[in-house]
């Protein structure tokens, strides 16, 4: 008896459907950056009002394309352009549009402390809704993730604890 294979044919090409949305699962983590970043104040976002170049992509969608690329471990601005066209995520994100390394690089370059606080932002929506993890990120809502030695060489001193529990700026590791 011979065995029945599935026709793979790659000579047919395949159309994506008109809404990528049907393509990424519901509780996706894209979902969830999207709309944390529509919540954000970007008021402080630096663009160019010179009307010179290009058309420049919005601060909300640069935004949420670094902090879902940082979340999911991608950092280097031509890896993140690459995700553009070969991620269904990122392209949902990105409305189907592929920024350029050198927009990316501009863009984080030019924002940094926007991207910051927006990152963090992001987190402690995280944290209200009870997401704990956000992409690679662990979020540690009960204190401080550290070694547990308890030798008394390696313990911590009163003040050294306090200062870690009240650190004034939220640290991302």
């Amino acid at each position: 008896m011979a065995a029945r294979f599935v026709n793979i044919d790659h000579d047919t090409p395949m159309l994506l459907p008109p809404d990528l949305r049907d393509w990424v699962p519901e509780d996706h983590l894209v979902h969830f950056i999207m709309e944390a970043v529509g919540l954000l104040d970007l008021g402080t976002a630096r663009v160019n009002h010179r009307g010179t170049g290009s058309e420049q992509y919005p601060p909300g969608m640069m935004l949420g394309l670094l902090i879902y690329c940082y979340a999911t471990g991608t950092f280097g601005s031509r890896r993140i352009e690459r995700l553009t066209h070969e991620n269904v995520a990122v392209r949902l994100l990105c409305a189907d549009r592929h920024p350029d390394h050198d927009s990316i690089c501009t863009f984080r370059r030019e924002n940094r402390a926007l991207l910051e606080s927006g990152f963090h932002q992001v987190l402690e929506v995280a944290a209200r809704v009870r997401v704990l993890r956000v992409g690679d990120v662990t979020l540690a809502l009960d204190g401080t993730k550290s070694r547990a030695d308890a030798s008394p060489s390696h313990r911590r001193k009163g003040r050294e604890r306090r200062s870690i529990t009240t650190s004034p700026t939220p640290r991302v590791a």
